[in-house]
């Protein structure tokens, strides 16, 4: 059987520079590279048509059943990671597509977490873009030593950035819903209510995974209390704070500024009003964009694509 496989959102043409898909040439597949995100489902729809074999790239690319009805010639489907909460698993099986996984880095995300912070804290960018422009400190930055840091789930990313936190000499709080205090303390930090996490801290970090549940865990009372002298960091998922709160609280000046890798619709389109919010570092969804993260990620889609065409599916992902 002739296999396509198709290689989605692609951003920066650098998957066979992380792992040897010519190999896959040679032996009969035809490997399509994808750059540009699709338009719509039904551009997604059209475009692979034929493939029997897709590697998606994190959430970049949803996959709902209404887009495996459309697809029956689909097979396998690998996804960066072990988890991807835009594809329907439970449609995926009922449509007879292998789901696989792979390793992934596990200090990619936490160590942008912390640039980001630095970042904002000292008002790096703006003070870069000043410097370019002729001008000799142009901002007054703040420290970290001394300060709260308030860790909003403190699962494998969340307790890194639980040790950065105290290696900087800040007092490390943390809330989610099933935290222990055990758990906790374990990490190094001390369990509180999540009221009083955005009351305490002075910056606030979202180390979420998105599910209903967690859905705008952050609005506008969050934000009021999180106060003038406070910065919101947020590189695990857009929707985890309400964005419309989000936009009026820099705008407003109810926090002192927020640091953003992800948002509620990605790519960021233009004009959007996070773009011109005031005291801001945005950055387009770097967390797990390192070699060292591609190499796991496209390297283990491969040996993902390998097994099955062996006849022994690894790492498979099921509802």
């Amino acid at each position: 059987m002739t296999h396509r496989l198709a290689i989605l959102d692609d951003y920066q043409d650098v998957s066979h520079g992380f792992a040897d898909f010519a190999a896959l040439e040679t032996a009969g597949v035809t490997v399509t590279s994808y750059r540009e995100p699709f338009a719509s489902p039904d551009a997604l729809v059209a475009a692979l048509a034929d493939t029997t074999m897709v590697i998606a790239m994190r959430e970049r690319t949803a996959f709902p059943r209404e887009v495996f009805e459309k697809l029956p010639a689909l097979e396998l489907l690998v996804t960066t990671g072990m988890a991807n909460a835009s594809i329907d698993v439970a449609a995926a099986t009922e449509h007879g597509v292998t789901v696989c996984g792979t390793p992934g880095s596990p200090t990619a995300a936490p160590e942008l977490t912390w640039a980001l912070l630095l970042a904002i804290a000292r008002h790096l960018p703006a003070e870069e873009n000043s410097l370019r422009a002729g001008t000799w400190q142009s901002t007054v930055g703040v420290e970290l030593a001394g300060k709260t840091l308030g860790i909003v789930g403190l699962g494998k990313i969340g307790r890194r950035v639980a040790a950065y936190g105290q290696a900087f000499g800040m007092d490390v709080v943390a809330w989610s819903q099933n935290l222990t205090a055990g758990a906790a303390a374990e990490a190094g930090a001390r369990l509180v209510s999540k009221k009083e996490l955005f009351t305490v801290a002075d910056v606030a970090t979202l180390h979420l995974r998105l599910s209903p549940r967690s859905e705008n865990t952050v609005g506008e009372a969050e934000l009021r209390l999180l106060g003038p002298e406070g910065i919101l960091v947020n590189t695990a998922r857009g929707p985890l704070v309400d964005q419309d709160a989000l936009i009026k609280a820099l705008n407003q000046g109810w926090i002192r500024g927020a640091a953003l890798d992800v948002f509620d619709q990605e790519p960021l389109q233009a004009g959007h009003p996070l773009l011109a919010a005031p005291n801001t570092v945005l950055s387009p969804h770097l967390g797990y964009v390192t070699q060292e993260s591609y190499r796991q990620f496209y390297g283990g889609a491969l040996e993902d694509i390998t097994a099955w065409l062996a006849g022994s599916p690894i790492r498979t992902i099921t509802a």
